[in-house]
């Protein structure tokens, strides 16, 4: 072990001179240690005679496998060549390393202060802010003398009559938002001599009769679907247009008064009249006070119709395409539709289909092949069978 750190020391040593060593120079400097015994001199000797040949023999060259970094003295050698080291080396490392644990303390320290001042910020808003909905929405009502009004809460204790009293806010609140504003969204039906059409439509205003469009230009805007004018006109001939969208009033009525300057849709619906049924605003066409055996709706989202899809029409949604032609074909489909005593019945079975517009073009064609073939046959039996016998006898 005494000879393995001496030869350590030696090429210590030849690293930092940068050059050849003096071999005897650096031997004297070792004599004069007065604290190293005559057994590592001894070694040391040999350990530079030794080095001392190898530069010989390498021709002056540094030996093989000697590096030219410069690396740290190892504490544990200098512990073991010089002892009195030793001490001063572990103090300070133990010094250190108490400073490091003294910040981290410190620091865990002013982490906690901070986030026990946010849960002391938080919780006292959350009770500032439930005592003021408890006072708000729990203190009795007045008229107009500002009496107090006794309610069926009245004879309880003052904490218990302002918690109910928001319980049944809260609970009248979110009524309002989970269900319509009323209970009869339309009108009853017109009586003689007005004339009331015999079909009801419901219509979805987003992206069946606009679509929302956004360019550098012109911002935000709504797009008019091709033929909407056509449709509407037409389809205001057969049925009650009402349009029944889960978009804001204040978002609806300025579109469709651009859209229809003509009124053919007779009445808006909006967000106010919808279920809000696990997260989607549902058209409740029970509360719509009209015969649901004529009540067709046409929307592209089923979940706004989970409730009466047998009543809805689904098509493909709108992307603001100019080449769209889905309209034109639904006019056909609506007159023909509205020529049934109940339209649930020819709606389920289109329900059945993704595309129910494509499917209905095929069954038109169909049928227009089977008219033109029964109206061939029709005319080939009309035909007088003696005109065809002289026909065949003469051979024409």
């Amino acid at each position: 072990m005494i000879q393995t750190g001496a030869t350590k020391l030696l090429r210590y040593a030849l690293k930092n001179m940068g050059r050849k060593p003096c071999i005897s120079s650096f031997l004297g400097k070792l004599h004069l240690e007065r604290r190293l015994s005559s057994q590592v001199a001894l070694t040391l000797t040999k350990d530079c005679h030794h080095s001392a040949r190898a530069l010989l023999w390498n021709g002056g060259n540094k030996p093989r496998g000697y590096s030219t970094e410069r690396k740290q003295t190892s504490p544990e050698i200098l512990s073991k060549l010089f002892p009195q080291t030793a001490t001063n080396i572990d103090e300070e490392t133990e010094r250190e390393r108490k400073r490091k644990e003294d910040e981290e303390a410190k620091e865990n320290e002013k982490a906690w202060k901070r986030m026990k001042f946010g849960f002391a910020v938080f919780g006292g808003s959350g009770v500032a802010l439930l005592v003021w909905a408890i006072y708000e929405f729990g203190k009795p009502e007045v008229d107009a003398d500002g009496q107090i009004i006794e309610d069926e809460f009245s004879e309880n204790a003052i904490v218990q009559q302002y918690i109910q009293r928001m319980w049944k806010s809260l609970n009248y609140y979110q009524k309002m938002i989970q269900e319509p504003s009323r209970a009869k969204l339309l009108p009853d039906p017109l009586k003689p001599p007005y004339i009331q059409p015999p079909y009801t439509l419901v219509l979805e205003m987003k992206d069946v009769l606009v679509h929302p469009d956004w360019t550098y230009q012109t911002g935000w805007r709504f797009k008019k679907r091709p033929g909407v004018d056509m449709f509407l006109q037409e389809c205001a001939k057969f049925f009650e247009i009402v349009v029944f969208t889960a978009e804001q009033g204040m978002t609806v009525f300025p579109i469709l008064d651009a859209l229809d300057p003509n009124g053919y849709i007779m009445y808006r619906l909006v967000r106010d009249a919808t279920h809000f049924v696990d997260g989607h605003h549902v058209k409740n066409l029970d509360n719509l006070n009209r015969d649901l055996k004529r009540v067709i709706v046409v929307d592209w989202d089923p979940n706004a119709t989970q409730m009466h899809p047998d009543n809805t029409f689904n098509i493909p949604r709108w992307s603001g395409n100019d080449d769209d032609t889905q309209l034109m074909d639904l006019i056909s489909f609506l007159k023909t539709t509205s020529e049934v005593d109940d339209v649930r019945d020819v709606l389920h079975y289109y329900r059945q289909f993704n595309d129910p517009i494509a499917q209905f073009r095929e069954n038109q064609r169909k049928l227009l092949a089977q008219m033109q073939e029964r109206e061939r046959e029709e005319q080939a039996k009309a035909k007088p069978i003696v005109k065809n016998w002289t026909r065949s006898f003469l051979g024409r």
